[in-house]
């Protein structure tokens, strides 16, 4: 079989990770590269020494002999990149990181590419793939009977540094809600099988970033909140999000409950931040509380150490890439939808005006 080949567009931080993650495919590779920033072109040279490092973006979507695009620039660029690659190459197939716009103004400019475009758009909704995570999404049925609560906890460490320190302003993240919770509120609409009717918010800047100045501009993104979402299906779900909570033993957790029982994760953040006095670093827990008969049922969800030493994410950046590469050949479907991201902007866009004013935002 014929080599999968990738061009990169924008291969910071995050752009690291898939890197390494391709690399661990047996047959895709890293054909092309642009990134501007000099430190981080010579890291991404350093991760895939037999790529080609193309000097502007209209080169590498030009690139000869791709078979797609992976966008992993910052988030206020995919929606002009995904234009500008649909207007070259209508044909050719994308993974574009999350979010996948943040300008609400920009809504009807990405929804027109589900038209436009003739190659599968993927939105890099990895969440969806973290190994504890499709443990319970398998199980979501059996063990709840049908959820009517769904509870997504994410306690963590703070935005980390980036490139020109784009992170730091809403207007280039569109918002934490959107920059970070989009993957939850994706989880959300796939857990329940429903779209959100109402959504009702509060958050704020409670500990990072208060004394962060840049160019003369105060850092305003926000890093805590909880969010309540109502589901056109009578579900609802709640997330609670805190970024100065990195001594925690699990980064993300959630709970789905229905009227036969509860089944919950437990999801380890990234090993490279656990302390090397604490010994091994933990491992994901799915716990199963049927109703009847009562009393949990524990198990250990065990992720190959080389995919959880190739990123940040619990193994899930490899079997995304796994799911995109087999839907692009034919072999299996389009898991995430350019409507799936576009859903999950939105929420998180409701979650941002509603925490701004107080007041509930109804679809």
């Amino acid at each position: 079989m014929a080599t999968f080949k990738y061009g990169i567009l924008g291969c910071g931080m995050m752009g690291g990770e898939h890197i390494r993650n391709i690399a661990l495919l047996e047959d895709a590779a890293v054909a092309a590269i642009y990134e501007p920033d000099a430190a981080m072109s010579a890291a991404s040279q350093a991760l895939a020494p037999n790529a080609v490092m193309v000097a502007s973006e209209q080169e590498l979507i030009n690139f000869h002999d791709l078979d797609a695009i992976l966008i992993v620039s910052p988030n206020h660029c995919h929606a002009a990149q995904l234009e500008a690659i649909n207007a070259a190459r209508p044909d050719i197939a994308i993974l574009v990181e999350k979010p996948l716009f943040t300008d609400p103004s920009d809504l009807a400019r990405v929804t027109a590419l589900k038209e436009k475009h003739k190659a599968p758009i993927w939105v890099a909704m990895e969440y969806r793939y973290m190994p504890p995570i499709t443990a319970l999404l398998e199980r979501l049925q059996n063990a709840t009977g049908g959820t009517k609560m769904l509870t997504i906890r994410e306690h963590r460490f703070p935005f980390l540094e980036k490139v020109g320190d784009w992170n730091r302003f809403n207007v280039n993240t569109g918002g934490t809600l959107v920059e970070k919770c989009c993957h939850f509120f994706d989880l959300m609409r796939l857990a329940l099988g429903s779209d959100p009717v109402r959504v009702m918010a509060s958050a704020g800047q409670a500990v990072n970033h208060l004394d962060e100045v840049y160019d003369g501009q105060v850092s305003d993104i926000w890093d805590s909140g909880y969010v309540i979402v109502d589901f056109a299906s009578g579900a609802r779900a709640m997330l609670e999000l805190c970024m100065f909570a990195e001594g925690a033993r699990y980064q993300e957790e959630i709970s789905a409950v229905g009227p036969n029982g509860k089944v919950e994760v437990f999801v380890p953040g990234p090993g490279r931040f656990w302390p090397e006095h604490l010994g091994d670093p933990p491992i994901a827990r799915l716990v199963e509380s049927p109703r009847n008969p009562m009393g949990p049922i524990e198990h250990e969800i065990v992720v190959d150490p080389a995919l959880l030493s190739a990123g940040d994410h619990n193994g899930s950046t490899f079997y995304q890439h796994q799911r995109f590469v087999a839907a692009v050949r034919g072999e299996g479907p389009l898991d995430v939808s350019l409507q799936d991201g576009v859903w999950a902007v939105r929420i998180g866009q409701a979650a941002q005006q509603s925490a701004a004013t107080g007041e509930a935002v109804s679809f």
